[in-house]
């Protein structure tokens, strides 16, 4: 089985831009979205706005560095050129860690939707078959794996659109017996209920369900046009945002009053219920079980490409590097599937106590991993700019004030984290994490010194040989 150490460039650009475009779009707005209407009314509009530039300050900088360097592996790779070894080694260990606890948490979102239609079969058994199913996917080959995301985000990107076009014609009074009206963005105690104060605490929930801007500079060491697919992907994250989640979210607080009771359910359906679509829970549960699939599906393959990465610098045992004959790490891939079936048992015979664990260990381990991703953005743009200034096809605006800017904003949402008592504990354990990480790097430089870093161009020579 184990035939090489070299990725297959089979994704195309289309797999690559469409992959980015679906790893945003998660159960997070279709369901999370709900949750944070209700704490912060319509005045939301602005939670995903603000929410939304930062983070597309942040896909900007990951395309700035990946276009550079298209050939790295992964953002990690980027971080550890810009920083040093200790920063790639922190943050590939972080994400994966993170993504290994979200494929458990998936499968088992994803089994809970599946008792929707088969409410007699045990959760753990749909969650294992869930995991086996996408599994079987991503080892078959890496197009097999774009192939399925492609779709995936088509679905989910088709019914937002559909749910936009639709909730559009019934606000402006082209639905049959209904007049234009905007009233619910006001009359129900104001557009901030709840205060200023209330929309930057949501941006500390709303950032979350971003994740997935970063996974275009991890399939670009597949991609067969890895320049063109990243710059195209960072491109698309603007319209992304003001579509997607934007607009969806103002479609919502328009047709729904902010305090209605459907809304910690599922707000998307109770619009679609609203308007009197027939079978508008059974749409949006195939919806967002399509989303958690597509999550499911792009955590077992950037688990298994950073854990890859990882292991060709050294930072895990090389025994990951090895392929199959259709390019894909194998071992590493089954290594996440292993650690997330684990925290599945772990959810089934421990929820409050082990699972909870790994939830609040790797909840805002993100936040830490985009400041890396800002910092070394900040290095390596100013060395291109001396050094290598035909490197930089995709450039982050306003450089260095929005890199700042965005380094500011991340400090800010981890000290809102420590006064809100609902996050705290993800704080504080997360922060061991990244402790246990740094401790973990300690021990590893000291038993294998790192190769050097060239330092004319903060490459390492052996990156620079690839």
């Amino acid at each position: 089985m184990a035939q090489s150490e070299d990725l297959q460039k089979h994704l195309k650009k289309r797999h690559v831009i469409m992959i980015t475009i679906g790893g945003m779009i998660g159960a997070g707005l279709f369901v999370g979205s709900g949750a944070i209407i209700k704490e912060t009314g319509p005045a939301a509009i602005i939670t995903y706005l603000l929410t939304g530039i930062l983070v597309l300050f942040i896909a900007r900088m990951l395309g700035e560095m990946a276009s550079a360097y298209p050939g790295a592996g992964s953002f990690s790779e980027h971080v550890r050129l810009a920083l040093g070894n200790w920063a790639g080694f922190s943050c590939g260990w972080l994400y994966w860690y993170f993504w290994v606890v979200v494929v458990a948490f998936e499968a088992t979102a994803g089994a809970g939707i599946l008792r929707y239609w088969f409410s007699d079969t045990p959760l753990w058994l749909l969650s294992l078959c869930l995991i086996i199913l996408l599994t079987l996917t991503n080892i078959f080959s890496v197009k097999s794996y774009g192939e399925f995301e492609y779709w995936f985000a088509t679905i989910k990107i088709v019914a937002i659109i559909l749910f936009i076009i639709i909730g559009a014609a019934y606000i402006l009074g082209l639905w049959p017996g209904k007049a234009m009206s905007f009233e619910n963005l006001t009359v129900h105690s104001g557009f901030a209920p709840h205060g200023i104060a209330s929309i930057l605490k949501g941006v500390v929930v709303v950032i979350f369900a971003f994740l997935g801007s970063e996974i275009a500079t991890i399939t670009a060491a597949e991609s067969n046009e890895p320049k063109e697919a990243i710059a195209g992907a960072t491109r698309s994250v603007i319209w992304r945002i003001l579509i997607f989640y934007v607009g969806s979210i103002f479609i919502i607080v328009c047709i729904l009053p902010w305090n209605h009771t459907g809304f910690l359910e599922s707000p998307f359906v109770s619009v679609l219920e609203m308007l009197g679509i027939p079978g508008a829970s059974q749409i949006m549960n195939f919806v967002v079980l399509t989303a958690v699939l597509s999550c499911l599906n792009s955590g077992l393959y950037v688990a298994s490409r950073m854990l890859f990465n990882l292991a060709k610098r050294g930072d895990a045992p090389r025994w990951f590097t090895k392929v199959n004959k259709k390019g894909v790490p194998m071992r590493a891939l089954l290594s996440g599937t292993v650690v997330g079936y684990l925290s599945i048992i772990a959810a089934y015979y421990s929820p409050d106590i082990i699972f909870q664990f790994l939830l609040n260990s790797s909840g805002v381990v993100v936040l830490y991993i985009y400041l890396f991703v800002a910092a070394a953005q900040l290095r390596m743009r100013s060395r291109l700019e001396k050094e290598n200034p035909q490197l930089l096809l995709v450039k982050m605006w306003g450089f260095p004030y929005l890199t700042y800017f965005t380094i500011i904003c991340m400090v800010v949402v981890l000290a809102l984290l420590a006064f809100d008592e609902s996050m705290r504990s993800q704080l504080l354990l997360s922060t061991f994490s990244l402790a246990v990480v740094l401790i973990a790097y300690t021990i590893r430089s000291r038993r294998s010194p790192v190769k050097p870093f060239d330092s004319n161009t903060n490459v390492s020579k052996e990156s620079m040989s690839k």
